[in-house]
């Protein structure tokens, strides 16, 4: 649960950005985790979405998030370059897979046979 204190004198964007990154270091927002929209969780706080989007950029420019476009902010998983790259490819095709609509069991077989080549 997030709480924000109006009468601290640091600012609700930084007091998120703080409780955010202690969620993720305990494990209570696991990696993968989508976040709320930015309209939600200002809503939800009572507190304006330009603040939320705020923590939501310094969040991502520090490796802790990741927005992918309209689907959504999540939390990163981490890892080393390689492997950040890969998972950014598996989530391109897997857009690409239902864009196309067709079926995920055909897409799964098609990607195994093709790391087999």
């Amino acid at each position: 649960m997030i709480t924000l204190d109006p009468r601290s004198p640091v600012p609700p964007f930084e007091q998120l950005r703080l409780q955010l990154l202690e969620q993720v270091a305990s494990g209570e927002l696991p990696a993968g985790s989508r976040l709320p929209t930015v309209r939600r969780l200002a809503e939800d706080l009572g507190i304006a979405p330009n603040t939320v989007a705020r923590t939501y950029r310094e969040l991502e420019a520090d490796g802790a998030i990741e927005t992918r476009g309209r689907h959504g902010s999540f939390v990163t998983t981490g890892g080393d370059a390689a492997e950040q790259q890969g998972q950014r490819a598996a989530r391109e095709f897997a857009d690409r897979i239902r864009q196309l609509k067709l079926p995920a069991d055909d897409a799964l077989a098609w990607a195994a046979a093709a790391l087999q080549d």
